[in-house]
Parts: structure tokens; C-alpha cells; sequence
């Protein structure tokens, strides 16, 4: 909030007036709302001077959703006007929904009522009934905090009149640019737009162009439209290099006090081909009675210390994100690839998670220190599986890590048993990379292979973030954030139970299935043909994982707790847990060495850091997903009336999402290009269904399609119908163009979103890939 809500005494109104808390206060214990006269009084505020900055404080809480300002003159609470917080959910086809800010269910807000915002704004909103489908409606009263005023679009000139379309299709409004705003900017190009005058009933947004970023298909233009559009940084404050000053390239002399010296250990790292910052590197030894098991991770702490201006800039990132080709770091270079990256043959900081584990792969005991390392070999996935598989050049070439490679191999058969017996749910979903050319255009599209290299780290950072949650909950001291991964949600469950009833499969455990239920799914599916396709459906059953201080355990991995400790160069939760970490060992040893970095959060700290941190997640996640999304499209332009085999993998009541097997590619065949009948959609069986022919039409049909249309502009893929098969194998043969009665029950039609401005035909209406 602006202003101090502790102290009466504020700077910036230059008098004393009353804070906010108290302001509140007298609001609350008041029968009905209180005017603004009832302010003065209570207060005793004499001087106009008190009065206008009383005036000024009571508008900033109106402004934040604290206080209403009713048509009586007078100040009351929202809760007891039956008006709720929430923010716009903008969608393409014009209406929009409230999501509240209780976490209760969303409000629909219709058309009309969506003329006057922008997706993204905070608003207050009042019930008014429910619409023909039973959804319960919103009015929005007013607008406590506006969007992000900057909007990526595409510039066009209609009449002479200047208008931007916003790429983000949840806004539906176009912006008028006037001529002496648009800077620059050309018919057809993507640029980004100031808000200046916001939109209304009766008038559109009005703007002015502060970037032009270029032609729409340059290369990586994709990527520049999505940071914006995501409000990524990427920009570093220029304090953050006068800090960075201080160091060398080289470890700090002082930073070895208090160390452990494990530069003599085989510690190794392994990481993808083209990976650039290596968080970890592993070492493990048999034992009598098991094995021990190093795990070293980057001890960034060292060097980002708390309310630095590198810390600020790092929270605010919250994590990298990681785009094809490109990455936007969460620390800077000097660090990222640098100092906090553990290179092989030169002296690193880290800290290490060094774990006693028994013969069944059981974690027995684990000590957490600070350290000094040299790791012995940088290895690949690739690397690492021939060296297993016998590659006697490579071999001969790490043979002085060898020994080392070799019992990770041995640990690893241990853990996943391990994995199996507490019933982890395992996917084996197929991940795709792109191939660009020298024009940075994609060349083909090849499927990611997971082996056993992939799997040894992963369970080896299974085991360490275990062990790290599992010290955090044993001090009731010192707290930090938890990878919370909670059961799936009842709706969820519902639909997908429903889609499994109609592939004649099953998920045990009642209302609340465990993870050996779901493990038990997968193994009887895992040689279907449709098999890639129910793990999709599987996972969109359940919950997103997120940060949180209150640890609920980690449903996926069947683990009572899990924090993130292994990669602090890319995830800020992690660099809150060493920070933790060192807190702890710091109380127990009653020193500094070491331990420069630990920090002790406060709850309140991280219960905000556990928002803001899954929130920069999430921005990640749907950066990429768009980034995908585009550079999809551009791959399929050249595949326009080329045939594919394909799984239906989503149905609507608009039509069929179909996945290309080739590709991993979701395209649509939109009911309009379905052969000639009624189509009726039947949400609880995911089935859409032709009236006369009795075609049937669900999740899990094997299908042949032909690309018909790309639209970049959308994101969406145009398919048309060849051949479609049940995942029984049974072919159905497709009824003839022209049969049935001519019109498409279910059709979404739309209204074509809120343009009000020229008549240029936009496709915003249709569903993007």
C-alpha cells in the first residue's frame, strides 16, 4: 500500500492524520457506512490541511478496494455491500469472468459489462443473478487497480483511422492510435501500446505506440511479443553491475573459511548438450550398507545476499524461462554462467547435501554444509548413457569418473525401485524440440528421448529436495517454501473419470484416489495406442504444484514432503531454502563461517514470496506454451494440404482438437468442416455426436486429417476431417458432403469480441490451437 498503515504521522501529507488501520477501524465498528464529516469529528481533525490529506488517504483506499464510496456520500466496507474483489479473466469471444480473490467460483461477466475494462484489471464486482446456462453473473462497480497499461498488438491503418490489435486475444477491445502517437509505426507491424485514455461504455481505448517491435513473422519476434505480453523483465537495473563489481571471475578468497574442502572428490555434472549454467554435480560410493550420496548444488547465496539490488531484481524474475534457443536468466551472466556455475576443472562454492542410503534405496541420514568443490567432468545425458553402454572411447576417455558413473547407475535401480513401491505416479509423455536453420526457421521437429542419464539425476535431486524439506520441518524456527503438489480437485476428477468410462478404463480409489491408484492406471495403459494421450488427460485431472510455506506433501511423487534445493541459479523458492538452510546451521553452530547468506523469512515473507514465486512460474509456463504455440504455426504454414495421422484429443461443443502424431501439434477441425449434419456435444461423455449419420465423434478416436488453414495471427491450426477410427480399431466410414440437414447444433458463433472500430474481419471468434 502507498501509504503507512502503522503510524498517524506520514511524510508525504506533510500532517498528522490517522492511518489506515485505524480508519478501518472505525468503519468496522459502525452500523452503516460513515461520511466524511464522521471522520473529522472522531478525529478531532482541525486543521484544512488535515482535512485534504484525510480526503487524499480515504481516495488511495478506495482505489485499493478497501473502502466503498456510495451514492449516500458516505464510506462502507465492500464485504458489507455484498461486493466482491477479483480480477477481469478477458475471453476472445467478448464475455469475460471475474476470478475472485477468496478463491470462490468465477462470476461470468457479460458482454455489455465488459465494454468498460480490460483483461487483467482488479475490480469490484456485485452479484446480479444467474444467465441461461446458470452461471452466476457479475456487474462490475468499479475498477481499484488498472492493467498494466502496455499492449502488444499489431498496427493497422483503416480510413486513415490508426488502430492496434491486441495479439492477447482475452482483449477484445481495438485501440485507437491517434496520428501524432502512432511513432512510426507501419501498416501490419507488431508493436506496443500505452494506454491513455482507458475504454467506456461508449468509447474505445484510446493510445499511443511507445515501441514498434517490427514485422510480425522477423525472426524471434515471437519471443519479443511474449515477454512483453507476459510482462517479463529482462531489462537489469544499472546498480546490479556496481555490485557485481566486487567480484572477480574467480571464488573470493574469504568465501573458502569454513568450508569443506571437496575438491578432491569425483563430483560430476550432467546436464543437457547445449546447457550453459549447471546447478548440480553428483558423486556416489557403495557402501557396507547401501550407498552415500553427494549432492552439490551452486551455493548462489554467497553472492545474491537479501535486499540487494541483485536480490530485488532476482525476486522479481522469480525464475528463468527458457525459450527455444534463448533464455531469460533469473541472475546475470557473470553469475548464471559464471561464478555460480559449477565448470568443470575450476573451484566453485556449493552446498551439499551429503545422504547415507540403505541397500532399498531408503534415506537413512543426511548432513547439509557449505563447501568447496572442483567438478571432475562435465557430462552429457548422451555422454553418460554410452559410457553405460559400454562406448570403450569415451571410456578410456572418463575413466578417472568412471567408478563414480557406474554406482549412480547402481543407486538408481535402487531409488526407482523405490519410486515403485511407494506407487509415484511416472509419466512418459512425449516431449518435442525444434530444429532451427541458419534464419532461425524451424527446420523439423524432433521428439526429446528420456533414458536412464535423464532419470539418475532426476531421482538423485528427488532424494536432496527430500532431505531439505525434511530439515526445514524439523526446525520450528526457520520456514521456507514447499513444492506442494495437492490431490486432484473434485471437477477434475469427475471429467476424468467420465473420459475414462468411455475408453472402458477405470480409476480406483473412490473420491479420493492415491497415487497408487493413478500408478496403477498407467501400467494397464502404457501399451495402448492411446496411451500418450490418456497421460495428457491424466494430468490435466490434477492440481498445479505450487510454492507454499505449509507443507501438504506431493501428491505426483508420493512424498509426505518436498522442497526445491537443486537449482538456485534458475528458481528463487531454492535460494529461499539455502538461505533457510544456512539459517538453521547457523543456529546450531553459533557462527558466521560459511554461512554468509542465511536468512530467517518471516511467515508473512513467505507466504507473499510462495504467490509471487508459483505466479512467476505460471508467467513462464504461458510464455513458452505461446512462444510453442507461434513457432508451431510457422512450421505447419508449409505443411498446408499435406495428410497426417492424428488422436482427437480435446472435443467442444465447436468442434475437435486433433494431436499430430508426427508433430505433437494440436490443430482443430471446427464443426463447420464436419461432413453435413446436426451435431449435438455431450460435455459429460466428451462427445460430440451427428444427429442423422451417427457419427460419433470422442477423445481417443484415431483420425486422418488434412491441414487446411494457418493462422498465425490466432495461433490456429485448420484442419479438415479424412477418416476417423475408435481406439478399438474399428474404421467409420465418413457420411458424404452433402448429406444431413445443413445446419450444426453446438456451432459457437460468437459476436465477434467488442471491435468498434473500422470493419476489418478478424478471426478472434475461432479457438486457437
Amino acid at each position: 500500500m502507498s501509504d503507512n498503515q502503522q503510524n498517524n504521522s506520514t511524510p508525504e501529507y506533510e500532517v498528522e492524520i490517522p492511518g489506515r488501520e485505524q480508519l478501518l477501524e472505525l468503519v468496522t465498528s459502525n452500523s452503516k457506512p460513515v461520511q466524511f464529516d464522521e471522520f473529522i469529528r472522531h478525529f478531532g481533525l482541525d486543521d484544512e490541511r488535515q482535512a485534504i490529506g484525510l480526503k487524499r488517504r480515504l481516495r488511495a483506499m478506495e482505489r485499493d478496494g478497501q473502502l466503498i464510496y456510495s451514492k449516500a456520500n458516505a464510506y462502507g466496507l465492500p464485504e458489507r455491500m455484498d461486493l466482491i474483489k477479483g480480477r477481469i479473466i478477458g475471453h476472445k469471444d467478448g464475455f469475460g469472468f471475474c476470478q475472485t480473490e477468496d478463491g470462490g467460483k468465477d462470476l461470468f461477466i457479460p458482454h455489455h459489462q465488459m465494454y468498460s475494462v480490460l483483461h487483467g484489471d482488479r475490480v469490484l464486482v456485485k452479484t446480479s443473478g444467474k444467465d441461461s446456462r446458470g452461471r452466476t453473473e457479475g456487474r462490475i462497480v468499479r475498477v481499484t487497480e488498472p492493467r498494466d497499461s502496455n499492449i502488444v498488438g499489431r498496427y493497422f491503418v483503416e480510413h486513415d483511422l490508426g488502430i492496434v490489435v491486441p495479439d492477447d486475444g482475452r482483449i477484445s477491445q481495438d485501440i485507437l492510435i491517434p496520428d501524432a502517437d502512432k511513432n512510426g509505426a507501419r501498416h501490419g507491424q507488431l508493436v506496443v501500446v500505452e494506454i491513455t485514455r482507458r475504454p467506456s461504455r461508449r468509447t474505445s481505448p484510446i493510445g499511443r505506440v511507445s515501441e514498434v517491435l517490427g514485422e510480425h513473422m522477423a525472426p524471434g519476434m515471437e519471443i519479443q511479443v511474449a515477454i512483453r505480453e507476459h510482462d517479463i523483465p529482462t531489462e537489469w537495473p544499472t546498480e546490479v553491475d556496481e555490485e557485481l563489481k566486487k567480484y572477480s571471475e574467480e571464488v573470493p578468497a574469504e568465501a573458502y573459511e569454513g568450508r569443506k574442502d571437496l575438491r578432491d572428490l569425483p563430483l560430476i555434472t550432467i546436464d543437457g548438450e547445449d546447457s550453459r549454467d549447471f546447478d548440480d554435480a553428483v558423486c556416489c560410493v557403495q557402501e557396507e550398507k547401501g550407498w552415500r550420496l553427494w549432492v552439490a548444488i551452486a551455493d548462489v547465496s554467497y553472492y545474491v545476499r537479501p535486499d540487494t539490488v541483485l536480490d530485488k531484481a532476482a525476486t522479481e524474475r522469480g525464475n528463468s524461462v527458457y525459450f527455444p534457443s534463448n533464455v531469460i536468466p533469473m541472475l546475470p551472466e557473470k553469475l548464471s554462467n559464471g561464478l555460480c556455475s559449477l565448470n568443470p576443472d575450476v573451484d566453485r562454492l556449493c552446498m551439499v547435501a551429503e545422504m547415507e542410503l540403505g541397500p532399498r534405496g531408503k534415506l537413512k541420514s543426511t548432513e547439509f554444509y557449505p563447501a568447496v568443490m572442483k567438478s571432475h567432468a562435465r557430462l552429457t545425458y548422451n555422454k553418460v548413457k554410452k559410457l553405460l553402454d559400454g562406448d570403450e572411447e569415451l571410456q578410456q576417455q572418463y575413466q578417472h569418473v568412471m567408478d563414480n558413473v557406474q554406482e549412480l547407475e547402481r543407486l538408481y535401480n535402487a531409488l526407482s525401485a523405490a519410486r515403485k513401491r511407494r506407487s509415484a505416479i511416472e509419466f512418459d509423455t512425449q516431449e518435442t524440440r525444434f530444429i532451427f536453420n541458419a534464419q532461425r526457421k524451424i527446420e523439423s521437429i524432433e521428439p526429446v528421448k528420456r533414458h536412464v542419464a535423464h532419470k539418475i539425476i532426476e531421482e538423485c535431486m528427488i532424494m536432496a529436495n527430500v532431505a531439505s524439506a525434511q530439515l526445514i520441518e524439523s526446525d520450528k524456527e526457520v520456514g521456507a517454501l514447499f513444492r506442494v503438489h495437492e490431490t486432484p480437485a473434485d471437477e477434475r476428477l469427475n471429467n476424468f473419470r467420465s473420459f475414462l468410462g468411455e475408453l472402458g478404463l477405470n480409476l480406483e480409489g473412490g473420491d479420493e484416489p492415491s497415487p497408487k491408484d493413478y500408478a496403477t492406471l498407467l501400467e494397464q495403459v502404457k501399451d495402448r495406442q492411446d496411451h500418450e494421450l490418456i497421460e495428457t488427460m491424466l494430468l490435466r485431472s490434477m492440481q498445479q504444484a505450487v510454492y507454499q510455506p505449509e507443507n501438504k506433501g506431493h501428491f505426483g511423487l508420493a512424498l509426505k514432503s518436498y522442497a526445491h534445493f537443486t537449482s538456485p541459479i534458475r528458481r528463487y523458492p531454492d535460494l529461499i531454502l539455502h538461505r533457510a538452510i544456512k539459517a538453521i546451521l547457523r543456529k546450531k553452530k553459533g557462527e558466521e563461517k560459511g554461512l554468509v547468506g542465511a536468512w530467517a523469512y518471516s511467515d508473512k515473507q513467505l507466504d507473499e514470496l510462495g504467490v509471487h514465486t508459483s505466479m512467476t512460474e505460471r508467467r513462464a509456463d504461458d510464455a513458452t506454451r505461446q512462444v510453442d504455440e507461434w513457432l508451431k504455426c510457422e512450421f505447419m504454414l508449409d505443411h498446408i494440404g499435406m495428410e497426417f495421422e492424428g488422436v482427437i484429443s480435446s472435443v467442444t461443443n465447436f468442434g475437435l482438437f486433433v494431436r499430430l502424431s508426427d508433430y505433437q501439434i494440436d490443430g482443430l477441425i471446427h464443426i463447420s468442416n464436419l461432413d453435413n449434419d446436426y451435431y449435438h456435444f455431450d460435455q459429460q461423455k466428451g462427445m460430440l455426436i451427428g444427429e442423422n449419420s451417427n457419427s460419433v465423434f470422442r477423445l481417443g478416436d484415431n483420425v486422418k486429417v488434412k491441414v487446411k488453414d494457418v493462422n498465425l495471427d490466432d495461433r490456429k491450426i485448420d484442419l479438415t476431417l479424412l477418416e476417423a477410427t475408435s481406439p478399438g480399431g474399428q474404421k467409420r466410414n465418413m457420411p458424404a458432403k452433402g448429406s444431413g440437414k445443413g445446419k450444426r447444433k453446438g456451432q459457437s458463433r460468437g459476436k465477434g469480441g467488442q471491435r468498434k472500430s473500422g470493419n476489418r474481419s478478424s478471426n478472434k471468434g475461432r479457438s486457437k490451437s
